[in-house]
């Protein structure tokens, strides 16, 4: 039975149980508990807290985890990392009140700085030869400036609404993090099949996900200026129809640059372009 570390909730729950049940693993959620096995898979889920799932994974405790990366980073332990998961993103920055004039890195030199990343800001600021005091905050670091007990904050920041609300502004960002597939250096051989199913399936979530798949009829005399737009996987499928001088193309895509590309698709005389969502792909 594989065991698989996952926050028990926060930041990246949802989205970690998402792409475990994308992967196919079913499991009856309907008692709270601290351990869920998966029905008709050997997978074992143990919810942890986020700052938890690496010593868990390193230890043996847990065979693999899906963790943040700046957990990992700030942990320090022991794990090996299997892959990026494409979610959960986020950035940790250094932030000051807005009213502060900043010139650089230099500013923080004999500051106090609130957060609950210390190893990850010290290796940063030592790099830039930087010696700033750290004030621990296992909560909201962002109030720190504003009650006096810190002249700055390092912690995550998403969408920044949170430091403008605590009349902060955002001057370095020193890490960009995002869910990581990690393995313990522990694992046994007689596991390592369930773990290789299981990466297959991720994978074919994972390299799904901001695709679609476009079909659509365009003039033959069109298909290399076409193919330049929608290069497909390896290239695009390329199908004759009754009217030998028009074709069917079919292409997966990147969703995000779809629109940008519609209009010169259409400039080439494309027509009757059908895009549909793509639940599973196998590289």
């Amino acid at each position: 039975m594989l065991k698989i570390a996952v926050q028990s909730k926060g930041r990246l729950h949802d989205e970690t149980m998402k792409l475990l049940e994308e992967a196919n693993l079913r499991f009856n959620r309907g008692k709270r508990t601290l351990l869920l096995q998966a029905e008709g898979f050997p997978v074992e889920i143990l919810f942890l807290r986020d700052d938890d799932i690496p010593q868990a994974v390193s230890g043996g405790a847990a065979d693999i985890g899906i963790v943040g990366e700046n957990e990992c980073l700030e942990k320090g332990y022991e794990v090996k990392l299997l892959k990026r998961l494409g979610f959960g993103r986020c950035r940790m920055s250094l932030a000051i009140p807005k009213d502060e004039d900043y010139d650089g890195v230099e500013w923080f030199q004999d500051k106090t700085i609130a957060t609950s990343y210390p190893n990850i800001l010290n290796e940063y600021l030592t790099n830039n030869d930087v010696y700033s005091d750290f004030h621990l905050f296992s909560g909201s670091v962002e109030i720190a400036p504003g009650i006096g007990m810190a002249d700055a904050i390092f912690d995550i920041v998403s969408s920044g609404t949170t430091l403008l609300n605590n009349h902060l502004k955002e001057v370095e960002t020193v890490l960009c993090s995002e869910a990581l597939l990690v393995v313990t250096p522990k694992l046994s051989g007689e596991k390592k099949d369930i773990l290789d199913e299981l990466c297959f399936r991720i994978e074919a979530v994972v390299a799904a996900r901001g695709k679609k798949y476009v079909m659509m009829n365009a003039p033959k005399e069109s298909l290399n200026k076409i193919a330049v737009i929608l290069p497909g996987v390896k290239s695009p499928t390329v199908t004759p129809l009754a009217d030998e001088n028009w074709i069917s193309i079919q292409s997966v895509i990147e969703e995000e640059s779809f629109w940008e590309n519609i209009g010169l698709l259409k400039a080439f005389g494309a027509e009757n372009i059908l895009v549909l969502p793509i639940e599973k792909m196998i590289l």
